[in-house]
């Protein structure tokens, strides 16, 4: 089963999908993580602000995966309430 690698923009809390040499914010830029996987999480997350990484497992192939965990499918569509009734006038720092 492929596996990719995932976690959140520390500034921002952006979802990102490790892409090969960066990250997205795609998921259907995602690209699949051999055993080198935690290697991969190793070496680019020391250096990075990247915040809770893990790699899940998905089904499907590159450009069209899909997470297996409920939790990791909320987080590749976005927010789970309606963008009306976000705060919008708040920064990082006011947080």
């Amino acid at each position: 089963m492929p596996r990719i690698l995932t976690g959140n923009r520390l500034e921002t809390g952006d979802v990102l999908y490790w892409a090969g040499t960066d990250w997205s914010t795609q998921i259907k830029n995602a690209v699949a993580i051999d055993d080198e996987g935690e290697a991969l999480l190793a070496a680019h997350i020391a250096a990075e602000r990247i915040n809770d990484p893990v790699l899940i497992d998905v089904t499907g192939e590159p450009g069209n995966f899909l997470p297996k965990t409920t939790r990791e499918r909320v987080r590749a569509s976005g927010p789970s309430v309606r963008a009306d009734l976000a705060r919008g006038n708040l920064s990082v720092e006011a947080i």
